[in-house]
């Protein structure tokens, strides 16, 4: 198997301008892959198959490029609007001219390796043509001449341009000067593109003569089965098993590659460099070509005649959770040119090709949106328990770490793919139960249906992609049990999402996404067409779904507004953020009951991959995300989570932050410091019932401003308070807290806090917990048990406030308690496991407390019930 021993079957019976169709990057598709995921599993969640598809062991699989580029692999990850259709001018902004240098050698060398392994991919395909063409002219042939010609069409002519290719950029690779130039070696192999126009033309009817040739043929069909593929140089692997189909797909894949590595090169180019205007050229003629494939060749994604005699085409699709019979069920819907279709894979024998069994249909002409007055008539949505999410999350934090440490002894590769299956199932009942946002449609001539999404992203996207098809001379009809067959049928060929969006389904290359904060400044838009009131909120994912961050304030009356506002994202795993901008509704008989629907109207959307590469740096790097017309400026800046460990004590010990707390409270003479007392009356007075306080960010700015005041203590400080937006004063609360020299429960407590909430006997464990608290300094003893009350009270609001304990101590626990620096370095590695081993362990601290009945400063010192060595 090829590196990450991940199998993959390339779609069939699509032409490149199919498959490009949708991209959000001009003329760039990409192949998603193919591994068991929600197809396992039936209307229920429960298991239908154990492991892989049955029959996936004969399907073809194609190994993927084991080097690929920084900015070559984030960007295959999503496409998405980070990504410039024209070539950059010169440097990307903050980028010095040594570093770019620097860059453009990574991605050249990752380019170099993937074409090694794309020729060698290249010479297991035309091994087996030469016997074949010797015994063509014999008395037994195995295939006729016309139909090798056919199979093997152009593969020569690619091989011998790549090769040739190959040959010259491997020295200026490997003997590496930052003047070298290889601008001309890329516009020669863009002006040979043309080969890969005659071979697209000629792919289907090869891949159709290929299995012709293999149900009538078994000797080729044993060829066909296993091409043995080199592997690189420097690899253990000296052969990889391939199937035919998977190498003819090669080229297909491959056609799109050069033009995302001149994306990148120019990226990183100077624009004085000699090269620069070679890879412009070579750039403008790639994407030509592709542009001409695209318009020349029609789409074949028909799966069957529409009643007005048209072509039906797919036009989207993916996973959706619908409410069904008061269960969650996981379905995969397609959305067609005239029909939404909902359906599950349904199980086959072994060997047999998978397909779909429809639960339903609605044509668009019969399918309708429900009023918010419908809405409010339909059945409230019942979010699922906080505690059973947080549950699952532990233990996929858990297995994470155990595949880390299997893959870091050698362990054996059925133990780890036990390990990752149970990680699967975790991860795929978190997917299944925790999206929250209705999305309801309705057939005029029957029933309702009812979907789950995580965001009111999801939702706006399959709204207007419905109303856009909506807009044209659509007719009612009703499908044959035959035709509903085929349009069925036609699912499992030209579905373009293949696997439900959980970690346990990337390869081990794939960016593990980002662990820190990232800091965003909502800059302004521009675009509107009217004035209105407006404001945006930010989203990143988060286990594979999308959780809502920030939002600004709300702009009155306005065409452009200009927040400035800046916010503290804290990121789980996250690689994407997106933008939405809406227009306030502030009439309140619109206002749906419901209470997780959001009534205020998108004006527009967006969504930009964090590329650790671009992201990863101490500048803020500016950008712009278009949105239906709408231009929103935006900068962004990331701190890793091993930075924000650090804890700069404050110079100033007049202040209050980066301060002792026991310094604090003997200098104002008082059990709680100041600070925690009045951030926290005021959210008790007007913020208590806020959606997501403490979760939501308050603007960077106004949480700055308060620092000030409270640090010179000044005598404005109510004043300021009550002026204050809420979500400011909770955010200056917890800013509080992470800037103290030392968490609030302790460097020197922290790994025993870490075994006493590992004991699995409840007696142990309360007895350890109730210790360590004792074993704090008094005042941190004492403004913990503060805090801890407030948060219960917050807690008690949660179905206004949609804040449970669970998520509060989401919030709260890394900051009251993290490892010191010396223990971070001395036990983990990188970013990702810090969340693996520490964060979740952190939560559940908070957790026990936050759960455990009042706990009294006097009770506490009094009772000798509970004892312990030191810790």
């Amino acid at each position: 198997m090829a590196a990450g021993g991940r199998r993959r079957r390339p779609p069939r019976y699509q032409s490149l301008a199919a498959l490009v169709e949708d991209s959000q990057w001009p003329f760039l598709f990409l192949v998603s892959d193919f591994s068991y995921g929600a197809e396992d599993y039936d209307a229920e969640g429960h298991e239908e198959q154990k492991g892989p598809p049955e029959g996936s062991e004969t399907m073809p699989y194609i190994d993927e490029s084991p080097t690929m580029s920084p900015q070559l692999s984030a960007r295959s990850q999503g496409g998405g609007d980070s990504i410039s259709p024209t070539p950059p001018e010169g440097l990307a902004p903050g980028v010095e001219a040594g570093k770019g240098l620097e860059m453009r050698k990574l991605v050249l060398s990752g380019f170099l390796a993937s074409e090694e392994i794309y020729i060698n991919q290249l010479e297991a395909l035309l091994l087996p043509m030469k016997p074949l063409k010797a015994t063509a002219t014999t008395s037994q042939p195995v295939l006729t001449i016309q139909q090798i010609e056919t199979i093997f069409y152009k593969i020569q002519d690619i091989y011998e341009i790549h090769k040739e290719f190959y040959d010259n950029l491997c020295p200026k690779v490997q003997q590496w000067d930052s003047q070298v130039t290889m601008g001309h070696l890329f516009q020669k192999l863009a002006s040979q593109l043309g080969v890969y126009k005659a071979f697209v033309d000629n792919y289907k009817v090869a891949l159709e003569t290929a299995e012709k040739c293999s149900q009538s043929n078994n000797q080729f069909q044993k060829i066909s089965e296993e091409l043995k593929v080199k592997g690189p140089k420097d690899s253990k692997d000296s052969h990889t098993s391939v199937t035919m189909e998977a190498l003819l797909y090669k080229p297909i894949d491959r056609v799109t590659r050069s033009t995302l590595v001149l994306h990148d090169l120019l990226k990183h180019t100077p624009v004085d460099h000699p090269d620069y205007p070679l890879l412009q050229d070579a750039l403008r003629i790639s994407q030509n070509f592709l542009s001409s494939i695209n318009e020349d060749i029609d789409p074949r994604r028909t799966a069957v005649t529409t009643p007005k005699g048209e072509t039906r085409q797919l036009v989207k699709d993916g996973f959706l959770v619908e409410m069904s019979e008061s269960s969650r069920k996981l379905r995969h819907v397609f959305l067609f040119t005239d029909v939404l279709l909902c359906a599950k894979l349904k199980k086959t024998s072994a060997g047999k090709h998978q397909q779909y069994d429809c639960k339903w249909y609605i044509p668009l002409a019969d399918l309708v949106f429900p009023s918010p007055e419908e809405s409010e008539a339909s059945p409230q949505v019942h979010p699922f328990p906080d505690h059973e999410l947080e549950d699952m999350k532990m233990k996929i934090s858990a297995l994470k770490s155990e595949i880390q440490k299997e893959k870091a002894n050698k362990g054996q590769s059925r133990a780890i793919e036990r390990l990752k299956k149970k990680m699967f199932e975790n991860e795929f009942l978190l997917l299944l139960n925790s999206p929250t946002i209705p999305f309801r449609i309705h057939n005029r001539n029957g029933k309702s249906y009812l979907f789950l999404l995580s965001s009111d992203y999801e939702r706006s996207e399959w709204r207007e992609a419905i109303q856009k098809l909506q807009r044209k001379d659509l007719q009612a009809f009703v499908l044959s049990s035959v035709e509903l067959q085929v349009l069925t049928g036609s699912c499992f060929k030209l579905r373009t999402v293949h696997n439900i969006p959980v970690t346990s389904n990337k390869d081990d290359d794939e960016s593990p996404g980002l662990y820190g904060f990232l800091h965003v400044i909502v800059h302004s838009a521009k675009g509107f067409k009217q004035s209105a009131n407006l404001y945006c909120t930010l989203e990143v994912d988060s286990f594979g779904y999308f959780v809502s961050k920030a939002k600004t304030r709300v702009f009155r009356d306005t065409t452009e507004p200009k927040w400035d506002e800046e916010f503290e994202i804290e990121l789980e795993g996250s690689q994407s953020l997106r933008i939405l901008c809406y227009e306030k509704c502030y009439d309140k008989t619109k206002v749906n009951k419901d209470n997780n629907e959001i009534v205020d109207k998108i004006m527009g959307k967006g969504q930009i991959q964090l590329d650790p590469q671009t992201v990863e740096t101490k500048n803020w790097h500016t950008d712009v995300i278009e949105m239906n017309g709408i231009k929103v400026e935006f900068s962004m800046k990331f701190t890793s989570r091993d930075m924000s460990l650090k804890r700069t004590p404050s110079k100033k010990q007049t202040g209050v932050f980066g301060v002792k707390i026991s310094v604090v409270t003997k200098r104002e003479r008082s059990k709680v410091p100041y600070i925690v007392r009045q951030c926290v009356e005021e959210v008790e007075k007007r913020g208590i019932e806020e959606v997501g306080i403490y979760r939501i960010s308050g603007v960077a700015t106004d949480i700055q401003a308060l620092k000030a005041v409270f640090d010179a203590n000044n005598k404005d400080i109510l004043l300021m308070l009550s002026d204050m937006d809420i979500n400011a004063i909770a955010g200056t609360l917890k800013l509080y807290f992470r800037e103290l020299p030392e968490p609030l429960l302790t460097d020197r407590l922290y790994p025993a806090f870490m075994e006493g909430i590992a004991l699995s006997d409840p007696a142990a464990k309360e007895n350890c917990m109730m210790h360590l608290l004792r074993s704090l300094p008094d005042p941190n003893l004492i403004t913990f048990l503060f805090l801890l009350e407030h948060l219960k009270r917050v807690a008690e609001k949660e179905p206004i406030n949609k804040m449970s304990l669970h998520n509060l101590a989401t919030v709260f626990g890394p900051t009251l308690l993290r490892p010191s620096e010396v223990e971070s370095k001395a036990h983990l590695t990188s970013a990702a496991d810090i969340w693996s081993h520490d964060v979740m362990a952190q939560v559940q601290v908070l957790l026990y407390y936050l759960q455990h009945p009042p706990i009294s400063f006097a009770e506490l010192k009094r009772n000798t019930l509970y004892f312990s060595t030191d810790v």
